[in-house]
């Protein structure tokens, strides 16, 4: 199933190419402060299912291009990130670490935006802000010290998720945690309706302006260093996860810049896609980026 949000906190069904609203059945109330409705639904899902199924089986459908879709779960707990967690792309970054040996941070929720919100630059002269293509994995039950063999389980489903990041050699978390700077979506598939999700292809364009297309990321969810389950483990092991947590998978090799015109394209094998257009703010500029950064990034063959 495909469980979208969408026109100011509306949850539906995607079917196609159409979307069914289907808010009532599961219990969200569209607009609502904080927007939580969809961490309970993620919580109760079990039991809201079969409403869920009939409302969408039954209901009237809105072409999908006639709607504006937003972030799936814009309140949750926490939004959790693995650093390095591709070898090449620890190659490209002169990174010793791996997230094995890293473990994780933590995204600011704010930083969440949706498949038809921009990225906005922040105004950060003399830096480069660069796009990393990532799984996003939604926890669906309440966790704490997971075991590996067990990690399916406490898994709702998978998004696509990109981590926006200002390059520099300042703390990571301030470097990604700017408004926009984690576009979730198009929509959260469940995990029964993903045969493999550690096999998935995956792959993240950047186009120009002048409708020149370029490949910049391109792997798969087996070459992670970290795997889903010991992403789970790891994270469980240390605090208790709630549902509608995000696990971000880290990204590959092929990092690399994104300017005002652009628009980044990410497309994950059996998820969805989403492109997301590239603004210039005003906003953002901070003492800490005062001095200019030139990025040590030595490419890799995408092979």
């Amino acid at each position: 199933m495909r469980i979208a949000r969408f026109d100011g906190g509306r949850i539906g069904v995607v079917v196609g190419e159409d979307i069914v609203d289907v808010s009532a059945a599961a219990g969200v109330t569209p607009g609502e402060w904080p927007p939580v409705g969809p961490v309970r639904l993620i919580r109760d899902f079990d039991a809201l299912r079969p409403a869920i199924e009939a409302a969408a089986a039954t209901g009237a459908k809105l072409p999908l291009a006639s709607v504006r879709l937003e972030t799936p779960v814009p309140w949750p707990n926490k939004v959790i990130a693995y650093p390095v967690n591709y070898h090449a792309h620890g190659n490209e970054m002169q990174a010793g670490y791996r997230a094995t040996n890293q473990g994780f941070f933590l995204k600011p929720n704010s930083s969440l935006s949706g498949p038809a919100d921009p990225i906005v630059l922040p105004h950060v002269p003399g830096r480069e802000v660069h796009h990393e293509a990532e799984l996003g994995i939604i926890i669906g039950k309440t966790a704490r010290g997971v075991a590996r063999e067990d990690w399916k389980d406490y898994v709702f489903g998978y998004a696509c998720l990109m981590d926006m990041v200002v390059r520099g050699r300042e703390e990571r978390v301030f470097r990604k945690a700017y408004d926009t700077f984690c576009p979730v979506g198009p929509w959260i598939v469940t995990a029964d309706a993903v045969p493999d999700p550690q096999a998935l292809e995956f792959k993240l364009w950047v186009v120009k302006p002048d409708g020149s297309r370029e490949l910049r990321q391109h792997a798969n969810t087996r070459d992670l260093v970290l795997d889903i389950p010991g992403m789970v483990a790891t994270a469980s092991a240390v605090m208790t996860l709630q549902p509608g947590d995000i696990i971000a998978s880290g990204t590959p090799q092929g990092v690399g810049p994104i300017v005002a015109g652009d628009t980044v394209h990410i497309w994950i094998q059996d998820v969805g896609e989403m492109t997301v257009p590239v603004v210039q703010g005003t906003e953002g500029a901070t003492e800490v980026f005062a001095d200019t950064y030139v990025p040590p990034i030595v490419k890799q063959p995408l092979g």
